[in-house]
């Protein structure tokens, strides 16, 4: 079984190598890791691990957080190693096929940010709806997103910015990008179970939708 791990730990040498270590101990078999944060004196990385079948993810944070300030964030079933260079392969796809650029979009953003569905959405006067979708993202009738336009990348609170209710099923983290030049767009990703997106993952999706932007024109 392969699981991705998110842990916050001390931005200072040795501690990713203890931490390592101390999942070598519990019999995980670590497959790639991805620094996802630096600041403030910590460092935020994802670890993408295989353990034995029959033993229990726990065994994982217990694993992690023996390393003194460590903290686990999350832990998700994962589909193996991580691969840090997706951004550039799905802006490359999408230079070479414009015409299906925004399904391209939709359907690459999930894998680049661990996430489960995401979706491109427009807004009309009082309604809004969704241009393109990955395969997974949920199935809403059209209503509005009273907080388009953006002006930057968020990470969307139901209890602040509303949203269509199959959106937050399964304790699903959201954000939003803007898109497209001076239009009510934006590109929405959803990740079920979380964890939270960090300032720098919403600072990635909005670049990443600043690219796509220039190259569609739309």
């Amino acid at each position: 079984m392969s699981f991705l791990l998110r842990v916050v730990l001390p931005d200072k040498p040795g501690s990713l190598g203890a931490v390592a270590t101390a999942l070598g101990a519990a019999g995980a078999d670590i497959l790639g890791v991805d620094v996802v944060e630096r600041s403030r004196g910590h460092a935020v990385d994802d670890l993408a691990v295989e353990l034995p079948t029959g033993r229990p993810p726990d065994v994982l944070i217990t694993a992690a957080e023996s390393v003194p300030g460590v903290q686990v964030e999350s832990v998700r079933p994962h589909s193996g190693k991580l691969e840090t260079h997706r951004e550039l392969e799905l802006i490359e796809a999408i230079t070479v096929d414009p015409g299906h650029g925004l399904q391209l979009l939709a359907e690459g953003v999930p894998r680049i940010f661990r996430a489960g569905w995401a979706l491109v959405a427009a807004r009309e006067g009082t309604r809004a709806y969704r241009i393109a979708e990955s395969s997974a993202a949920p199935e809403t009738r059209a209503a509005d997103l009273p907080w388009l336009p953006l002006r930057r990348a968020i990470a969307v609170d139901p209890e602040i910015h509303r949203v269509p209710e199959p959106w937050t099923d399964l304790d699903t983290e959201l954000a939003a990008a803007p898109f497209g030049p001076s239009t009510p767009h934006a590109l929405v990703v959803g990740r079920p179970g979380g964890p939270v997106f960090r300032p720098s993952e919403l600072a990635r999706l909005a670049h990443l939708a600043g690219i796509v932007t220039t190259i569609l024109g739309t």
